[in-house]
């Protein structure tokens, strides 16, 4: 694999939502840099090739079911990778779903199921892994270091992801307040927000007429590749971020503008 990468050798990396689109994407450029990768999701097929596929470049990972959602899963998926791995100190809670419609007629399992993924299961996975962080000495080593993936949706107004966008504006503010909660202990706290992006979740949208109307908005009327999203999310995770905490960084290629 080739890239961008930061030198990340050392650091243990819990990966939620990493089946696939951006969460698989960022596990193997951590592995590529050295870091040892823990991959979680619930699609466990997706998440057994990806792990050999990682293996067979020289890298380091192993594969956990894990449903963020699940206070009890999400316990087992840290000890889990702990036994494996030893204790992780690199976090990126990025597991997330969207059901895109008009709020009036989105039935309320909807909404409970991404209140659940989006906002629950990035508070248990963010809180969960600060826990093992201060536990393994992260106020003296200053090595914690957490990602939560949000999106431009938290401060753009996009018609039809009413509670999706609702999701991703909790989460960037409960980041930021865990980043000064934590600060003294050694954890950072960052959010990422990124643009729209070519991945499964977004997969041929923007070939059809409605994805081209929303794309010949955005002022370089293109879609981002998703390794946009590799220099900001290697430096997150990297020791070269010691001095950043609670910030929100917008990768959007200007779609936001």
């Amino acid at each position: 694999m080739t890239g961008f990468r930061f030198d990340l050798t050392g650091r243990v990396a819990l990966v939620t939502g990493a089946s696939s689109g951006i969460g698989a994407h960022i596990a193997r450029q951590l592995a590529f840099s050295g870091a040892k990768v823990v991959l979680a999701a619930r699609r466990e097929a997706l998440l057994d090739d990806l792990q050999g596929e990682i293996e067979s470049g020289g890298g380091e990972a192993i594969a956990i079911r894990m449903d963020v959602a699940d206070e009890a899963s999400t316990f087992a998926g840290y000890d889990a990778a702990e036994a494996a791995f030893g204790p992780v100190n690199t976090v990126i809670a990025n597991a997330g779903t969207s059901i895109p419609g008009s709020a009036l007629g989105l039935p309320i399992e909807s909404f409970d199921q991404m209140i659940a993924v989006n906002c629950r299961g990035v508070f248990l996975t963010v809180r969960e892994g600060a826990r093992r962080m201060v536990a393994a000495g992260s106020a003296e080593k200053q090595d914690g270091r957490i990602v939560i993936v949000s999106s431009i949706t938290a401060q753009k107004i996009t018609p039809g992801l009413a509670v999706y966008s609702a999701t991703k504006a909790a989460v960037t503010q409960l980041g930021r307040v865990l980043a000064r909660d934590w600060a003294a202990k050694g954890v950072n706290v960052n959010m990422v927000a990124p643009g729209y992006i070519a991945t499964d979740m977004t997969d041929g949208y923007f070939e059809t007429p409605a994805g081209l109307r929303v794309k010949s908005h955005f002022p370089r009327d293109r879609i981002m590749g998703i390794a946009a999203l590799d220099p900001i999310l290697l430096y997150l995770a990297s020791a070269a971020s010691a001095e950043t905490t609670g910030a929100v960084f917008t990768i959007d290629d200007g779609q936001s503008l």
